[in-house]
C-alpha cells in the first residue's frame, strides 16, 4: 500500500514539475524583456561618442526600441491567434538574439537603431505572449502567482543588466574605454544579452503549444496530448478538453470595433485601462531605468558609482515586487495603486527639492552637496520601491482582469500600445528636458503625473480582486 502511495504521489508530482520547467521557460521571455530595456542604460556615454550624436539623437538611440515594442505588443497576439504562440515565441527569441548581436557591432546610428528596433519587436511580443502563454498552462490555483512572477523575470533583467553593466565598466575602465579585441566595453554589454538569449531559443524547442490555441485551431487530439502532459487526472483531461471545445467553437479574432459602445463611442472602460497604461509611463520610472547612469553622473557621481546605484534600484525593484505578491490578494489592487501613487508623488517631490539646490561646476556639470545627494539618492530609490510595489505589476495585472471576455484581446492590444507609446515619448523627451530646463524641473513633470495618478485611481479605478473574469462588464 505504502508503494502504491508512493508511486501515485511521484505521478501527481510529475505534472507540477512540468508545468513549473514550462513556465520557468516562458519567464525567460520576461528576463530578456527587461535585459534587452536596462542594458542601455550603462551604454548612453558609449553610443553619443560612437555615432557623435546631439541631445536628440541620443535620445532616439535609447527611445527607438520602443517603437519596436508598441508595434510587438499591438500585433503579437493576433499573430500568434493564426501561428500558434510556441512558433511566435521562437521568432521573439530570435529576434532577441540577433538583437544583442547586431546592437554590438553597430557601426552607425542608423544600424544601431535597427537593430534596437528588432529588440524592441522581441520586447513587446514578449510582453504580451510569455504571461498570456503561462496563463493558458498553468492551473487556476497557480496562475494568479505565476503570472506575478513573470514581473520579477523582468526586473530581475533589468537587475542582470546592471550589474554586467557595472562589471564590465569597472573591468574595463569605463564604458567608453576599448576593451577585449579592441572593442568598446559598451558593445560587450550588449553582447552579454547572447547567452540568455541562446537559451531562451534552445529551451522554447522543448515546450508544448498552448492547449487553448490547438482547440481554437480545430487541433482537439494535440490538444488532449497537452492535457494529458499538464495533469495526472483523465477526467479532468476530459472536463478541460469540453471546456476548451465549448468556449473556443465559434471564437472570432478579437476586434477593435468591440471597444465602442452602441452609440459608437469608446467604452469607460478601455479609458480607463488606456489611463493605467499610460500613467504607468507618465510617472518617469523608465528614465531611472534608461538613463540612470547619466542621471547620476550628471549631478557629481562617478561612472562606477552610478553603476551601482542602479544595481541597488535593481535589487530594490525584486525586493518591492515580492512584497506585493504576499499583498495583492489580500488586500486588492485599488490600495496598492492609490498607496504607490501618494508614495510616488512625496519622494519625487523630494528628488525635485535637492536637485534646485545644485551648483555649477566650471565644466557646466552638475554638483550636490553631500546632504542633498543622500536625500536625492534615498528619495529617488523611495520612488522605485514606490512604483514597483504598485504600478509596475499591478497595472499589467488589472489590465488582464478589468476587460470583459469578449473585448480582452482588443483592449489588451490597445493598452498595451498606449503603454508603449508613452515609453518612448519619456524616454524621447527626457535629453532634451535636461538640456532645456534642467533635471529639477524634468522629475517636476513626472511628479504632476504622479499627483495626478492619485485622482485617476480614486475617481476612475474599481476593485477586481475577487472577481471573476467572467463577472467583468465594459
Amino acid at each position: 500500500m505504502e508503494a502504491t502511495h508512493d508511486r501515485l504521489a511521484t505521478e501527481a508530482e510529475r505534472p507540477q514539475l512540468f508545468i513549473l520547467l514550462i513556465c520557468s521557460i516562458a519567464t525567460i521571455g520576461g528576463f530578456l524583456f527587461g535585459f534587452d530595456s536596462g542594458v542601455i542604460n550603462g551604454t548612453v556615454d558609449g553610443l553619443q561618442q560612437a555615432f557623435n550624436s546631439n541631445s536628440a539623437g541620443t535620445g532616439f538611440n535609447v527611445a527607438s526600441m520602443l517603437l519596436g515594442c508598441a508595434a510587438g505588443a499591438f500585433f503579437a497576439g493576433r499573430i500568434a491567434d493564426f501561428w500558434g504562440r510556441k512558433p511566435v515565441l521562437l521568432v521573439t527569441a530570435a529576434c532577441f538574439l540577433v538583437s544583442a548581436w547586431g546592437s554590438g557591432i553597430a557601426a552607425s546610428s542608423m544600424e544601431f537603431v535597427s537593430y534596437r528596433i528588432l529588440g524592441g519587436l522581441a520586447v513587446g511580443a514578449a510582453s504580451v505572449l510569455a504571461p498570456a502563454y503561462i496563463s493558458e498552462v498553468a492551473p487556476a490555483r497557480w496562475r494568479g502567482r505565476l503570472a506575478t512572477i513573470q514581473q520579477i523575470a523582468i526586473i530581475s533583467g533589468l537587475f542582470a543588466a546592471f550589474v554586467s553593466n557595472y562589471l564590465l565598466a569597472k573591468v574595463a575602465g569605463s564604458a567608453t574605454t576599448d576593451w577585449w579585441l579592441g572593442l568598446d566595453a559598451w558593445r560587450w554589454m550588449f553582447w552579454v544579452e547572447i547567452v540568455p538569449a541562446t537559451l531562451f531559443l534552445v529551451a522554447l524547442l522543448w515546450i508544448p503549444e498552448s492547449p487553448r490555441y490547438l482547440a481554437l485551431s480545430g487541433q482537439l487530439q494535440r490538444a488532449r496530448d497537452v492535457l494529458e502532459r499538464l495533469t495526472p487526472d483523465s477526467r479532468e483531461v476530459a472536463l478541460k478538453l469540453t471546456e476548451l471545445e465549448s468556449t473556443t467553437v465559434g471564437e472570432h479574432r478579437p476586434r477593435l470595433r468591440g471597444l465602442l459602445d452602441q452609440a459608437g463611442k469608446i467604452r469607460r472602460i478601455v479609458w480607463v485601462g488606456l489611463g493605467l497604461a499610460v500613467l504607468q509611463q507618465l510617472v518617469g520610472i523608465n528614465v531611472v531605468f534608461y538613463y540612470g547612469a547619466v542621471l547620476w553622473q550628471s549631478v557629481g557621481f562617478s561612472e562606477s558609482d552610478a553603476l551601482m546605484i542602479n544595481i541597488i534600484s535593481g535589487g530594490i525593484s525584486i525586493a518591492a515586487c515580492l512584497i506585493t505578491i504576499s499583498l495583492i490578494d489580500k488586500i486588492g489592487r485599488k490600495p496598492l495603486l492609490l498607496a504607490g501613487s501618494v508614495g510616488m508623488a512625496a519622494s519625487l517631490a523630494l528628488v525635485c527639492l535637492s536637485f534646485t539646490t545644485a551648483q555649477l561646476d566650471a565644466s557646466g556639470r552638475l554638483l550636490l552637496s553631500d546632504t542633498m545627494g543622500l536625500i536625492a539618492l534615498v528619495s529617488a530609490n523611495i520612488y522605485v520601491f514606490f512604483f514597483n510595489a504598485s504600478w509596475g505589476p499591478v497595472m499589467w495585472v488589472m489590465l488582464g482582469e478589468m476587460f470583459p471576455n469578449r473585448m480582452r484581446g482588443s483592449g489588451l492590444a490597445v493598452a498595451g500600445l498606449a503603454q508603449w507609446g508613452a515609453n518612448f515619448l519619456i524616454t524621447m523627451s527626457f535629453p532634451l528636458m535636461l538640456h532645456a530646463i534642467g533635471l529639477a524641473a524634468a522629475y517636476g513633470i513626472y511628479m504632476l503625473f504622479a499627483c495626478l495618478s492619485v485622482i485617476f485611481v480614486i475617481r476612475m479605478v474599481h476593485e477586481t480582486n475577487g472577481k471573476a473574469l467572467e463577472h467583468m462588464h465594459g
